[in-house]
């Protein structure tokens, strides 16, 4: 029976392997750019490097890092250590194609470099964000539900305002997750469908 336990700084490769696994709308993301890395260097390792205390992983019952939640408390001082330390240490290993059309992982590394305080309206209200992903083995098990609940707990007992995230907004069974746990939908732009909830 996979059980959730805290984030280990041995996690680190599982969790980049999960992130490409689950990166294409819940979808394996394998191959699609030069380096599988990007995807987690964006969205999954600053996180558990930054606040390695609220970061829980999904562990199989033979030992193997299956799943996971990372998140910060705080975006605006998130942001700013992403644009300040954690990207440029990072970026040299991520060059922009210099196509015409820019392709998707120019989209992702473009992302990165804009990264900054201010950049996210909705953290004033909601300050928190999160990042969840889950291999298709655990899913339906109850566990995506367990990490959420207890990051939630954490940052109820923190007395943090509330919490944001993003999705791709194709990646239906994701919202529909998501509203079952008590979120609702914030004003979002065609690309990012964006949730929220209060814990104040």
């Amino acid at each position: 029976m996979a059980k959730t336990r805290p984030y280990r700084d041995a996690d680190r490769d599982a969790l980049y392997d999960i992130c490409v696994k689950t990166a294409d709308a819940g979808g394996d993301a394998t191959g699609m750019f030069t380096d599988d890395r990007l995807w987690g260097d964006v969205f999954a390792v600053p996180y558990a490097v930054r606040h390695p205390d609220l970061a829980w992983v999904v562990e199989s019952d033979d030992g193997r890092t299956v799943g996971y939640i990372v998140a910060t408390d705080d975006t605006d001082a998130f942001e700013r250590w992403f644009r300040e330390e954690w990207w440029p240490s990072k970026q040299s290993a991520y060059p922009l194609s210099g196509a015409a059309e820019p392709t998707r992982q120019d989209g992702i590394i473009r992302y990165a470099s804009r990264r900054a305080p201010g950049s996210e309206k909705h953290a004033a209200e909601y300050p928190a964000h999160l990042h969840i992903d889950l291999l298709p083995e655990t899913q339906g098990q109850g566990l995506g539900r367990r990490l959420i609940e207890t990051l939630f707990d954490e940052l109820k007992s923190r007395g943090v305002r509330g919490l944001h995230l993003g999705m791709n907004p194709t990646n239906t069974g994701a919202g529909a997750f998501y509203e079952r746990l008590g979120m609702h939908r914030l004003e979002s732009n065609p690309d990012t469908t964006m949730y929220g909830v209060r814990f104040t």
